[in-house]
């Protein structure tokens, strides 16, 4: 047992991402009255324990075995899934705004502090070591990208102008991260198998960042509708690169398909209040649907690893 808590991998929080992304997509819809509320409730909760079980074990981890949670915090690739664990939280927050606001504003706090702080650790990071061209993959985006998040509910909290430099940085860092993401793509070596499925979060940053400005701003306009279209031409291309998602071995990177596809949802669903098109709705039941065979296929493969024993193992 002492084992496995020395290589408990900080990538299980892609799992609280992908379950916090259905919960708040369960929330969506019943609120468009298109499901019970039954299954906002379950997953609302259920979500909640498990990030509690998995920052109590990754604690454990920081604290008897320091020196594998150090290696973690100063690996090149491992250092940025640290943020997952802010951006859980941030999306925890969202997912208990209409359900117990103080504890939302809790996990808002909480969230945008550690998420600064290992922004900016991340970013210095980068800037103070060389890296190879081909170690850059899309989980670059977590750190800095996932400042488009904290306007969700950041509105709710502090004046607009607060969230809106927050939406400034994720936005300027995700148009130089995929600029940089595509000349490593294009005219370097393939992405290694575990890393293919975190192809998937190049939908997440205009689908979250159309979401923040409805949040910010309230309007329909021209750049609103540009991220929501981006969203979907990421979607679009992703289904053309089927090829390279087939036959790939297991890894806890796949929850990288899941949080997503929760946020070109959510997405579709506020184009749809705002507009009123039913063409909008449409893609919110495709996606829902798509999303929902996604989140059961990963489950079901993370569980048979949970029962080999083949999770908390040396990755290196």
């Amino acid at each position: 047992m002492k084992e496995k808590l020395q290589f408990f991998p900080i990538t299980t929080y892609a799992i609280v991402m992908g379950l916090s992304g259905l919960t708040i997509v369960f929330s969506k819809f019943y609120h468009m009255q298109w499901l019970p509320k039954f299954f906002f409730d379950f997953f609302l909760f259920f979500t909640f324990i498990l990030f509690l079980f998995i920052t109590y074990n990754y604690g454990r981890k920081a604290i008897f075995h320091f020196n594998e949670f150090k290696a973690d915090f100063n690996h090149p690739i491992r250092i940025n899934f640290f943020s997952a664990i802010s951006i859980s939280m941030l999306l925890l927050s969202i997912a208990f705004m209409g359900y117990w606001p103080f504890v939302s504003m809790v996990f808002w706090w909480v969230g945008l502090i550690v998420h600064s702080f290992l922004m900016l650790h991340t970013i210095r990071f980068w800037i103070q070591h060389n890296f190879e061209i081909q170690t850059m993959n899309p989980a670059w985006f977590i750190p800095v990208v996932g400042n488009i998040l904290i306007p969700v509910a950041g509105v709710e909290f502090l004046p607009d102008a607060f969230s809106f430099g927050f939406f400034s940085v994720g936005f300027f860092f995700w148009i130089i991260l995929f600029a940089i993401f595509l000349n490593r793509a294009i005219f370097h070596h393939q992405l290694p198998q575990k890393f293919i499925p975190t192809l998937f979060i190049l939908i997440a940053p205009p689908a979250i960042g159309f979401i923040a400005y409805m949040r910010i701003t309230q309007s329909w306009d021209s750049f609103a509708v540009f991220m929501l279209y981006m969203s979907y031409f990421f979607v679009a291309l992703l289904f053309f690169l089927y090829k390279s998602f087939k036959k790939l071995k297991f890894f806890i990177s796949w929850w990288a398909f899941t949080f997503p596809l929760m946020a070109v949802t959510i997405a579709s669903v506020v184009a749809y209040q705002i507009s009123h098109q039913a063409i909008y709705k449409y893609f919110s039941f495709f996606f829902f649907v798509v999303a929902i065979v996604v989140v059961s296929i990963v489950m079901r493969e993370t569980v048979k690893k949970i029962m080999n024993r083949e999770i908390c193992v040396n990755e290196d």
